[in-house]
């Protein structure tokens, strides 16, 4: 039996293009106020934002929405594009976001940063560092800089969720040689939001 969490977006999930004009203001609003609970600020620059069901779906209708997409091959290669991001039950997955509001730091920071995506970490108090899979879909960096996105994988142990759920904190950080910041503990909102992604 699937859980909410392993629940894939299928094309009976989604509101149709007049239907979704309808609804658009209140959906919206709904998920910003969703993805505020599941968004982690690591330092200054950088931001993860850890997706989920609802989220995807948003995804998925805003880009049926502006691509005027109604026919059954296209919604699908949408769902087809969006469902990998969704937590099967045992991990967590983010976009990961490098935040500069200048343009010209921005460009010098993605240079410094190479690798950065490979060094973030979650941490179940008690428990080992957990390194994510990152840009599975794609390579998101050259030689010369890394992307402002990333999409990480965070895959949990047995243990480490039996702990979550038995209370443990839950800690994240950066440990790039140009970019160190810690959050101990994450925010409770989040800790409790990505409790309920796992099974």
């Amino acid at each position: 039996m699937q859980t909410a969490a392993m629940h894939k977006l299928e094309r009976k999930d989604l509101m149709g293009l007049e239907e979704y004009a309808q609804k658009r203001p209140a959906f919206r609003e709904e998920v910003i106020a969703h993805k505020r609970a599941r968004t982690l600020h690591i330092g200054p620059h950088l931001t993860l934002l850890f997706e989920d069901r609802l989220t995807m779906q948003y995804q998925v209708q805003e880009m049926l929405r502006a691509e005027r997409i109604f026919e059954a091959g296209g919604i699908q290669e949408e769902l087809d594009a969006y469902n990998p991001l969704i937590p099967d039950g045992r991990n967590w997955k983010a976009t990961m976001l490098v935040e500069y509001a200048d343009e010209t730091e921005r460009r010098a920071a993605l240079a410094r940063l190479i690798g950065v995506e490979k060094r973030v970490w979650m941490q179940v108090r008690g428990h080992a560092r957990v390194t994510p899979i990152a840009d599975e879909d794609m390579e998101r960096e050259t030689e010369e800089k890394t992307s402002a996105v990333h999409f990480l994988r965070f895959e949990l142990d047995a243990a480490m969720v039996k702990a979550l759920k038995d209370g443990a904190a839950l800690d994240a950080g950066v440990d790039h040689p140009n970019y160190t910041h810690e959050t101990r503990p994450v925010p409770d909102a989040l800790r409790k939001a990505l409790l309920a992604d796992l099974d």
